[in-house]
């Protein structure tokens, strides 16, 4: 079975940067060959992805955080990070690491994930 563990969100204000990670445990080579995706739910708002990474390091990002964040992983430590840049207040939220088998494809979609962590707060002031 599948465990995420997610550490690293805080409060910072805007502009600045943060980085948070995502332990993957319950089998060695969780990171290295699933889908690993990061997603965010604010307050009333649905979930949406964020970042995800596929197996062979190509990754697809939100239009809303091209060229502010940055999805990567490290398989020898099956951790999977999101460092961002340049935050927002409107990046506000519950920030999630999903886990998403044989996907073949760095996908935003969260119906292409079944693993799920149980977030880090994020919290930018402005």
């Amino acid at each position: 079975q599948v465990q995420l563990v997610e550490s690293g969100g805080g409060s910072v204000q805007a502009g600045g940067s943060l980085r948070v990670s995502c332990a993957a445990f319950g089998y060695t080579y969780i990171v290295s060959t699933f889908c690993m995706g990061w997603f965010r739910q604010a307050p009333g708002k649905e979930r949406e992805g964020v970042a995800a990474i596929d197996s062979d390091g190509s990754t697809s990002y939100a239009d809303s955080v091209k060229g502010r964040f940055t999805i990567s992983k490290d398989n020898t430590k099956n951790t999977l990070y999101l460092e961002m840049n340049s935050l927002k207040p409107e990046d506000t939220a519950m920030y999630y690491c999903a886990a998403g088998p044989g996907l073949g494809s760095a996908s935003l979609a969260l119906q292409d994930y079944n693993s799920w962590g149980q977030g880090t707060q994020v919290t930018v002031s402005s």
